[in-house]
This record gives C-alpha cells, structure tokens and sequence, in this order.
C-alpha cells in the first residue's frame, strides 16, 4: 500500500467533506490542501470544485418525509436484496460502505480510512476507522466486514450482485481495524464497488440475530424505529454518529407510486422530497414558489425487454424490428423535455467517459428496416406489460405503439401496477420495461446488467464473447487498447440483447426549497440518496 499518497487523498476527501457540509472555513480548507503537498494550482482546482454552503448555517431538528414511486412486500432492509429507491435511502440511513461516492463520482472514506492496492493489482487492502460504534454501542470490527462481504459470495449466495465481485477469492482479516480482498484478476474498480447500494456494512451473524432486517442494528446516522415492508419506514437521529453531526430528528420514507399524487403531497408540503418527477408535471413544479427541480445528468437509462428465452423474444428478426421502432431523439425532445441524452441499445452512454463507444453508429427510426424484420418474424401481435417505474418509459412504450402500427405490428400496452413490479412483471412477462441506476463505472454496469450469469440480466442475453471481454479488461491500463474492448462489447450488447434503450434519463426529482445540504452524486434518484447523514431542513 502506498500510505503517504492514499493518506493525502483520505485528508483531502475528509477536508472537502466538512468544507462542503460548513464545518470548515474557506480559509482553513486552503491552508489544509497546500498542507498535505498539493500545489496552491492543484489545491485552488479542489476548492473551486467544492460547494461551499457557509453561507446557510445548518440547523438542528425536524422530521423530512422522503416519498419514492414503489413499494411492496419485497422491500427489505437487507442490503444484499436492496432492489429500489425506498431501499437504497434506508440503506443510507441504517448502515454505512466502506467507501462513499462525492458528486464528482470520486471516492472518499465512510468505515474505511484509507486503502490500497498491491504492485500486481492481486490485493487490495483496507484499513477501518476504530472509533465507530453499532447502534448496540458495541465496536465495528473487521469481522463485520468479512462476513458482509462474504454474503456476495458463492454460487449460493443470496445477493443480488455476486457477479460484481466474482473475481474475489477471499476477503481476509489481516487484524481488528484491516482487511484484505484477495483477488483472482486485477480490478481497479473494486473501491468505487464497494461503494454501491448493495455494500452496505452489517453486524457480523445478522441473520441470526432475532428481526435483524426488521430493526437493523447499524452503523448509520438513523437508527430504525419503525419498518413495515410496502408500508413505510421511520428512523430517529443518531446521536452518538461516528462522522458528523446529524442535523434531522427522524427521517421517514414511504413510496406513492402515482406520479401525479405524489408531485400533488410536494405541492401540498406532505413530503419534503419526491422521486421521479414525470417530465409533464416540470412546468407545474417550476411555478410552484416552494418547491423546485433536483435534475442530474446521469447515465441512468430505461428500456423495453423483449425476453429471448420465449415467444416473441426468441425470434431475433422481432428484437432487431422493434430496436428500429423507437424514435430516440424525439423521445429525448418530446418525452423527457431534454432532461436526457439519446440512448443507442446499450447501457454505456456519454456520462461513461472514455469508456462509451462514441464511435458506434446511432440506431435510428426506420420503418422500412422495422417493417422488413417484423415481417420476416411473421409476429403480428404482442403486448408490453409495464409500470410506472421511471420517468417516460410508459410514454415510449405509446411512442413505440404509435410506429408499430404504420409497419403491421399491432403493440399493446398493458399498465399493471407499480407495486410489486419488479417480482412479478420483470424479467416474468414476454415484454416488460426495466429501469437502472448508474454505476460508478462501466464495467460494474456492464457485469451487472448484461453478464451471462448476472441475476440481473434483463433478457438473459447470454455471449461468451462478451463475457471473455469484461473480465479482461479489468486489468487493462492501456486506454486505446480499454476502449476498443468497451466499443467491441457495446457493440455486441447493441446488436444481441433484447433491451430496446431510448434514452440515458436525467434523474428528475423535486423537492421543497426549505431542504438543505443534498448531494448531487449520479448514481441514483434524489442525489444518488447519499445525503442522509447531512441533510437538514431550513423551517
């Protein structure tokens, strides 16, 4: 491990961190830069970079109602099963990573301190904070760590993300504050995945400890009061956080899953947050005095899944028929008021960076092509089974309908309902509608939404190909040589799986103007819900 760099990175991450949350002065936080080695250049680019909100004293107390767009029996306080936005912001609440993500998508110490990885890229070790308590007041230890993690392991691992630490062959207790992640090939992106949803640190044995996933004991900056799956949750400030200060009282989440209703509880001042705001309602939010707009580039995305392993997915001249039908720029233009980028079969767009294949050619509307596959296919009938699970996807599938009918295709859309979509409509009907979050990079997108083995796998699309691929560039450095790899995949998922992708979505939220110090990281919905530990409400 490189101590003296992954030290200066860990000061600068904590330095930001209390600049941007008020608890450090503009002047002390240059001072601070310029001393751990940076040049006053290097060191003005970070604070330039920083929000700075001394300006807006953070103040104690309050209740903040988050309101999501689904729930269901399936909701759970198991982070290994986390599948919505409801889950992901009690995730936050409850438990904490071992890394967290700054807007920027870099990466800054939660549980760990610092890490680091081996000159061969086969270890990765992590040091742990020794000062952090569960909400039993017993100590966090590496032990905790190792049996998270080792959660995500094996083929008879619950977890929905074992495809993304695959390549682990061991997470090993080096001592009582460090870990180490032993690999079988380099990956580069294992810190930024430990960051995601699914990682959140929990009590070493928690499944045998009595309702542990119904009164969680976390690390986290609520402890949970109250949980009732499809119903809501509630958690109360946790005095004794390890971080900062936490400025709520309680935070309560819930989900009203008509989009219309739940702009109306914003408006209203029922809840003080709202996920999902359909482009429709952005005038009716942009008039309203009290409330205002929480929109953030991303490479979020949604699509039609047209399952290969059954009728009318099977029939590849059907898939590559309807991959001509939509109409992604007026999609983008039309549906999503320009709060999206145009999306080409694939999940990597534009925010990927040097990752997305810009050298692909765009997928167009073209009936003449549409018409002469669907016509191959010989289908002339099939029906979309889909939910209000993102913003526009039920109005492109109508879009969609609309072409279908000038090439012979009769394309039905069937709303079901919101709650309980995604056990019983994705990846179970013929056609159904998916929606993702963005990773934190592509290749943790690409393993856990396209790889053959991913239980993720919108339509079990399944190249040996692709799959050689994503493990080998892993341990590629070279970036010409990274990025004909990234293009040759996004090429074969374009043209093979059965996911029609319109657009990459803006998250598109709303929230009253009295809530204060959210973040804006894009990778999920509401700042990529990273802001419970410093939000606060200025009544």
């Amino acid at each position: 491990m490189t101590r003296e760099r992954n030290y200066k990175d860990s000061e600068v991450s904590r330095m930001k961190e209390a600049f941007e949350t008020g608890r450090l002065s503009r002047r002390s936080f240059m001072q601070g830069l310029i001393a751990t080695g940076l040049t006053v250049s290097a060191a003005t680019a970070v604070l330039t970079g920083s929000r700075d909100v001394r300006a807006e004293t953070p103040k104690r107390g309050g209740r903040l109602v988050f309101a999501g767009n689904m729930h269901g029996p399936s909701d759970t306080l198991d982070p290994a099963l986390f599948t919505g936005a409801c889950d992901y912001i009690r995730g936050r609440a409850y438990y904490n990573n071992l890394v967290q993500f700054n807007d920027d998508l870099s990466l800054k110490p939660d549980l760990a301190e610092e890490w680091g990885v081996s000159s061969d890229g086969l270890e990765w070790t992590f040091k742990l904070r020794n000062d952090v308590k569960w909400h039993d007041n017993t100590p966090f230890t590496a032990d905790d760590v190792v049996y998270t993690l080792n959660r995500h392991m094996g083929e008879e691992s619950i977890s929905k993300v074992t495809e993304l630490v695959s390549y682990v062959n061991e997470w090993k207790k080096v001592d009582s504050h460090t870990i180490k992640a032993v690999l079988a090939t380099p990956n580069s992106d294992l810190p930024a995945i430990l960051g995601t949803f699914h990682f959140k640190i929990i009590k070493n044995d928690a499944e045998n400890i009595p309702d542990y996933f119904i009164r969680p004991i976390g690390t986290g900056p609520f402890k949970c009061t109250e949980f009732s799956p499809g119903v809501r949750s509630v958690g109360v400030r946790n005095d004794d956080y390890f971080r900062r200060e936490v400025y709520l009282d309680e935070l309560e989440t819930f989900a009203i899953t008509d989009p219309v209703a739940r702009v109306n509880a914003l408006i209203s001042g029922d809840v003080h947050t709202a996920w999902g705001i359909d482009p429709r309602a952005i005038k009716q939010v942009e008039e309203d005095p009290n409330i205002e707009l929480w929109s953030i580039p991303s490479g979020a995305w949604s699509g039609i899944c047209c399952m290969l392993d059954r009728n009318p997915g099977n029939n590849p001249d059907f898939v590559m028929g309807m991959k001509h039908l939509a109409n992604r720029k007026r999609v983008v233009r039309s549906i999503m008021k320009g709060h999206a980028l145009v999306g080409n079969d694939h999940p990597i767009g534009p925010p990927y960076g040097a990752d997305h294949c810009h050298e692909l050619p765009q997928r167009e509307l073209d009936l003449d092509k549409a018409k002469f596959h669907i016509k191959k296919s010989g289908i002339t009938e099939a029906t979309v089974e889909t939910a209000d699970i993102a913003p526009g996807v039920i109005d492109t599938c109508l879009m969609v309908q609309r072409e279908a009918q000038k090439v012979g295709l009769k394309f039905n859309v069937k709303r079901v309902p919101t709650d309980g979509y995604w056990g019983t409509t994705w990846q179970q009907k013929p056609v159904n509608c998916t929606a993702w979050n963005m990773r934190p990079t592509a290749n943790s997108m690409l393993s856990i939404s396209m790889a053959g083995d991913a239980p993720w796998n919108d339509t079990f699309w399944k190249n040996d190909r692709f799959d050689q691929l994503l493990t080998e560039v892993r341990a590629v450095n070279d970036a010409s040589l990274r990025h004909e790899m990234y293009c040759e995949m996004e090429e074969l998922a374009m043209n093979g799986t059965g996911v029609v992708i319109a657009n990459h979505r803006n998250y598109l939220d709303a929230k009253s103007k009295i809530v204060k110090g959210v973040t804006n990281v894009p990778l999920a919905s509401v700042g990529g819900q990273e802001w419970p530990d410093q939000v606060w409400l200025d009544t």
